[in-house]
């Protein structure tokens, strides 16, 4: 790789961060106004099937439908969308913006110790200490009484971190078992599709299925803005890890909880306590000892995954 194709992708990767951090905030406009979070995810999973679906309609590619490949969409749908977004929306009711994309960054280390039980990696003092790190960052938020804005937010902690957890647990899934010989752009339409379908009469019997209507408010601008940045960051990420490989690539988790933040204090005017900018030091810490350090061929399942979001 050139010093100027580098250059490129390098910027290519900062854009990545800042649209997928701006989602943080779009998503917390969203559920101030009249959005549900099962109404959300179904509208989000709609948005990113259209999406997908146009990229796989031009690729000209058939989508693999059997059992095996129903299995994984199913996986993703439930543990990298429906779970993990359902859970999160709820806690954005109650935390800032900012403090859930800076809870973000556990996802990689929160993947260490699921990899190992999975035997997708081997023991590493390293990440260990990197493990410790990021989960002292959240310590720095949820303990000093300066942390939070109020400490009522505390009780929504659990639940943002579920959004991590689940993402962590996707990866490694995927890593262990594979995608049934199916490409990420067949993978996501297809669980988006079918998570769509299955969020539906889940979102209408709850009582949270809100469709955006005309003339826009503020709350369905956001919305729609999220799912659209969401599926769009998502294709350029999978584009980002097949040319410049999943390790350069991962480094995207640094920019989203870093501009997530940046967002947050611009769009909805939050600020934050020492404690907070502590725990990203710490944060910022663990994701430098956790990412793995040895380059992956091309074909080789990636053990220690970031897991970004999924659609």
């Amino acid at each position: 790789m050139t010093t100027k194709e580098q250059a490129w992708l390098t910027a290519v990767l900062i854009g990545l961060g800042a649209l997928w951090g701006l989602s943080q905030p779009l998503v917390k406009i969203a559920v101030a106004g009249q959005y549900e979070p099962l109404g959300m995810v179904f509208i989000q999973m709609l948005v990113a099937t259209v999406v997908l679906g146009l990229v796989q309609f031009r690729r000209l590619r058939r989508l693999p439908i059997k059992a095996s490949t129903v299995a994984i969409w199913l996986m993703i749908a439930f543990v990298g969308t429906i779970i993990p977004n359902s859970a999160s929306y709820q806690a954005l009711k109650s935390i800032p913006s900012g403090i859930y994309s800076v809870l973000i960054a556990t996802i990689p280390m929160m993947s260490f110790p699921i990899a190992l039980a999975m035997r997708n990696e081997t023991y590493s003092s390293r990440r260990l200490l990197g493990l410790a790190a990021g989960f002292a960052g959240v310590l720095c938020i949820v303990i000093p009484d300066a942390s939070l804005p109020e400490r009522a937010m505390l009780a929504a902690i659990p639940l943002a971190m579920l959004g991590p957890l689940c993402y962590a647990l996707e990866g490694n899934l995927v890593a262990k078992f594979g995608t049934a010989g199916m490409d990420p752009i067949q993978v996501m339409f297809g669980a988006s599709a079918l998570g769509a379908v299955i969020t539906l009469p889940i979102a209408i019997n709850a009582g949270q299925l809100t469709i955006p209507t005309m003339p826009l408010n503020q709350s369905d601008v956001a919305l729609i803005f999220a799912s659209v940045i969401h599926s769009f960051v998502y294709v350029v990420y999978v584009w980002m890890v097949g040319r410049a490989g999943p390790l350069f690539a991962a480094q995207v988790s640094y920019w989203v909880t870093g501009f997530g933040v940046l967002w947050a204090m611009l769009l909805l005017g939050e600020r934050y306590a020492g404690w907070v900018w502590f725990a990203m030091v710490l944060m910022a810490l663990g994701l430098t000892l956790v990412q793995p350090r040895r380059p992956l061929a091309s074909n080789e399942p990636e053990g220690d995954t970031v897991g970004t979001p999924s659609a």
